[in-house]
């Protein structure tokens, strides 16, 4: 029956196991370069300055059909048949993945970068959807006859090499939040693969077969339904060597960010700046890290995939066995449907998510979920289960010990453990359950040595609190202050040159270290001299009061700096001060409101800037703006009204370039008429502002 149960093995023996890697030991910060499989940007900030892996393998399985314990297994006298527990169902599953992390290694390019180059030999085997009959039929004893009914399944094996380099920095360090990010990039080397999809297939085999007289028997094979089957080479030929496949490769990508939340970042920081922080530590209350891995596929180009209708009866079993490999088989005895060169397997592209807790900075909490993206349906593609694993940990530099607990799709509950002692790593994910459950329906192992090389604690010799590389004077205690110097002396005036304000000259301690001067000798200490070089009174902070004009009014109290005035004029000539008064009053009589408010009109607006234009020629001077009315309303709104008016024109003027502080405004309502009330002409000339010079 060799080429029949070519396909029924195939088909049992990839349900035995299950897909997952380095289960426990991932969580660790001390994983070094095997972080990359789970998140690349592990690597960056981590706790290593380089870390070599020599070898390492996980291999790991499950299944949702045969339950065992693992103890009672190794005795002699165990039957599988007998004492394993069986759960057929009507869609049985499993999958295979064997991990091999080679000569891989990672280092740090920079305080917040880093590279890692590594290699990986991986096999993955899945089957869906399995009717339980069927692998009843195919593990029952009793008989050689063999009967399969399956609606829909598929079953994918492959096997593959990656060289890998890996890229983490730091994209964000700023107070309790940190985030880094990183990606693989991954050439992928087929090594073999293999797929069948069965759709509505019924295989009966019995092996009494047809009587052909004589008391000759032969076992026949009856089937029916549809099969495609596809394979990078006869791998089942008996004449077969194997050989690294030719045109089967390809590219991969992995992706993934962590973020920390570190409520103590000022206790793992050498200065005020976030340019260095503690290398060997953990400095994480909280981490959350998303990735996805194995994006990506590999084709092989010269594979060979074929499609048949296998109904048919009474087949020769001899003759069908006696082909020279499966695939002969099937062109030999059903019919071909279709045919074609080259398919592509993709990776077992998956999602995970990890929130890892610090209780202290050696005990730890990880909640790890990995979730498959590729669908069962995907005939050429591999996946891994769907897991949820809570991991509590003891972690330090030398040792590290976990027991995770997880729950995987179709499996249940298993528990494990796993340790790290220096440079050997080794654990299983399913130890536990293993030997205590008599219905174990995975089993896992890993392995590996390794040489690490860590960060280490950074030196003070002076033990003054600053790391050495940052200390101007690592062999003598100082201050952060100095830069882990001492303070000194080097006027000698007994303040020490952290608060003397001249270290190089002697001064007193009033002065804080620095000598009293008086240069223009004006009697006012050059501290307190706004005008040091040159003698100045003491109401004028030590400078001497200015005469631009000569006029004998000082230019703080000349309106007309550089004209020649008199005192009573504030320094301005009395002609300029009267055609001052008289544009202003001319530009006065044309300022507008609306009526009742202290709107003023937009026909007055160029009569404003016509003012302003006059007043910033004249700097210096000061104004006042008054405002009257009429006596048309009471005495009150009127007050109101016109100092509303006043300070309604002072507005626009500040607001267009005036200084304030030459400008007051005031109301004086109807009390300074300059004509009657009695008729409106008198009026209208009353309802004015008037912009006057003060003098």
């Amino acid at each position: 029956m060799k080429k029949i149960t070519a396909l029924l093995l195939f088909f049992t023996f990839t349900s035995l196991l299950n897909a997952q890697s380095y289960i426990g030991f991932l969580t660790d910060n001390y994983s070094g370069v095997h972080g990359v499989i789970s998140n690349p940007a592990n690597i960056a900030d981590s706790r290593f300055k380089t870390d070599i892996n020599l070898a390492g393998a996980s291999i790991f399985g499950s299944n949702d059909y045969f339950g065992i314990n693992l103890f009672d297994a190794t005795k002699n006298g165990y039957s599988f048949d007998l004492e394993s527990k069986k759960h057929p169902k009507d869609a049985n599953s499993g999958a295979i993945n064997a991990d091999i992390l080679g000569p891989s290694f990672m280092f740090n390019l920079t305080e917040n970068s880093s590279l890692a180059i590594f290699s990986r030999a991986r096999a993955f085997g899945n089957v869906n959807s399995v009717d339980g009959a069927s692998i009843a039929s195919i593990d029952d004893d009793s008989t050689y006859d063999v009967s399969i009914t399956e609606e829909n399944i598929n079953a994918v094996a492959h096997s593959w090499a990656e060289f890998g380099i890996s890229y983490a920095r730091v994209l964000l360090n700023k107070n309790q939040h940190f985030l880094k990010g990183g990606v693989s990039l991954k050439y992928l080397q087929g090594l073999g693969s293999s797929y069948i999809l069965g759709e509505d297939i019924t295989i009966d085999i019995d092996d009494d077969g047809t009587d052909l007289g004589g008391g000759v028997t032969v076992g026949s094979i009856d089937s029916s339904g549809n099969l495609t089957y596809a394979r990078y080479d006869e791998f089942d030929n008996d004449d077969y060597d194997y050989k690294t496949p030719d045109n089967a490769n390809g590219l991969g990508v992995d992706f993934g960010v962590i973020y920390e939340w570190r409520p103590k970042y000022g206790d793992y920081k050498a200065d005020d700046s976030n340019s260095y922080n503690f290398k060997d530590k953990n400095k994480y209350k909280l981490k959350i890290g998303v990735s996805v891995t194995d994006i990506g596929f590999i084709d092989y180009k010269d594979g060979i995939r074929e499609a048949f209708n296998i109904t048919d009866t009474d087949v020769n079993q001899n003759q069908f066995e006696a082909q020279a490999d499966f695939g002969t088989a099937l062109n030999t005895f059903y019919t071909q449907t279709n045919s074609a060169t080259g398919y592509k397997i993709d990776l077992p592209t998956a999602l995970h998510v990890n929130v890892d807790w610090s209780f202290t900075n050696k005990v730890y909490l990880n909640l790890n979920t990995d979730f498959s993206l590729m669908s069962k349906d995907r005939i050429s593609a591999n996946r891994v289960l769907n897991t949820v694993s809570l991991t509590p940990r003891f972690e330090s530099k030398w040792f590290s010990f976990y027991m995770p607990l997880s729950v995987i799709e179709n499996n249940g509950f298993r528990m494990g453990a796993g340790l790290r002692a220096g440079p050997l790593y080794i654990g299983s994910g399913s130890v536990i359950s293993a030997f205590t459950s008599d219905n174990n329906r995975e089993a896992d192992v890993y392995a590996g040595l390794k040489i690490p090389v860590y960060q280490g604690v950074p030196k003070d010799k002076d033990e003054d609190g600053i790391i050495d590389k940052f200390d101007d004077c690592p062999k003598v205690s100082g201050p952060v202050e100095n830069n882990g110097c001492p303070w000194g002396d080097a006027d000698e005036d007994g303040l020490l040159d952290n608060v003397d304000e001249c270290p190089e000259v002697a001064g007193s301690e009033e002065n804080k270290g620095c000598p009293w001067g008086d240069k223009d000798e004006d009697g006012i200490i050059d501290k307190l001299d706004a005008c040091p070089e040159e003698a100045g009174p003491a109401d004028n902070k030590g400078c001497p009061w200015r005469d631009t004009d000569g006029d004998g009014v000082f230019d703080k109290d000349d309106d007309c700096i550089d004209a020649v005035g008199t005192v009573a004029n504030n320094g301005c000539p009395e002609a300029v001060i009267q055609e001052l008064q008289k544009t202003l009053n001319d530009y006065a009589k044309v300022i507008l409101f609306d009526y009742g408010t202290s709107s003023i009109s937009d026909q007055s607006n160029q009569v404003l800037s016509d003012i302003i234009v006059v007043l910033k020629e004249y700097s210096n001077a000061r104004f006042t703006i008054e405002g009257h009315t009429d006596s048309i309303g009471s005495y009150g709104l009127n007050k109101r009204l016109s100092d509303a008016r006043a300070n309604a024109v002072k507005s626009f003027l500040v607001e267009n370039g005036i200084d304030s502080s030459r400008l007051s405004a005031i109301g004086y309502g109807e009390r300074k008429p300059i004509a009657t009330n009695m008729y409106k002409a008198g009026r209208k000339q009353n309802r004015r502002v008037e912009i006057n010079l003060v003098k």
